[in-house]
């Protein structure tokens, strides 16, 4: 399905949060990204970035990293769902809990797109054949294919947007497997009709009541998403169910 129901209203919805968000945050001179290659963005970020983006830290009730819940054994005689149905994840609030180069590289990103320049991505794409996938492009600029997406011709929607997906919480996939991963927003390891209340205003920070709507009618989300492997590379910027 389409990624985007309400194109329009997101870009005005994302353009009012990264309005408000950047004028709390420090001159554009205190967010200078190292353009190092990915693996040696160990320095520390921003203070005054991610304070302002992080806001009050309010723990989840609770354990501060909640597994989804999973569902019931059926009774005798029903028929059970598919195993390619069922979502092993575990959500992560609180992001100190995370492994320090997945932190590290949420820093760098935040970072990055605050800088309101989308060149500043392009260090922490892995250059190379292990280069952060977007979408199905399958070339050497990841961060062309970024700007591709983006209202404008700058990338700043896509900078807004990589910003709001990272102020969620996030979804720890296929744990102690290859494949390991963990993705923003969480919503991308939750079914929609299981969102509580806040949840679904969660989500709304993020897409459209029409955008909501059409994931309601899957019961998925399929909006961006960003995933890291926990040794804190950028794996890929995608959409979609």
């Amino acid at each position: 399905m389409h990624i985007m129901t309400n194109f329009n209203g997101l870009r005005l919805a994302l353009a009012a949060t990264c309005f408000c968000g950047l004028q709390v945050m420090a001159p554009a001179s205190a967010l200078a990204l190292s353009t190092t290659a990915q693996g040696e963005t160990g320095g520390s970020p921003s203070s005054g970035v991610m304070q302002a983006f992080e806001g009050p830290q309010v723990p989840a009730t609770g354990s501060a990293q909640a597994p989804v819940a999973t569902p019931a054994a059926p009774a005798a005689g029903q028929p059970t769902a598919a195993a390619t149905d069922t979502i092993q994840a575990d959500i992560i609030r609180d992001m100190t809990t995370l492994p320090e180069p997945v932190k590290k590289m949420r820093a760098a990103l935040i970072e990055a797109a605050a800088s309101g320049d989308i060149e500043r991505l392009k260090p922490l794409t892995n250059p190379g054949p292990n280069q952060t996938q977007v979408m199905d492009y399958q070339g050497d600029d990841p961060v062309g294919a970024l700007k591709n997406f983006s209202g404008d011709p700058d990338g700043q929607e896509i900078l807004a947007i990589v910003m709001d997906l990272l102020s969620a919480s996030a979804v720890r996939l296929e744990a102690g497997q290859p494949e390991e991963v963990y993705v923003w927003p969480y919503f991308a390891g939750k079914s929609i009709s299981a969102l509580t209340p806040p949840e679904r205003v969660e989500l709304l920070r993020i897409v459209t009541a029409g955008d909501m709507i059409g994931m309601e009618e899957n019961d998925a989300y399929n909006f961006y998403r960003i995933g890291l492997s926990p040794d804190g590379q950028w794996k890929f910027f995608t959409g979609g169910d």
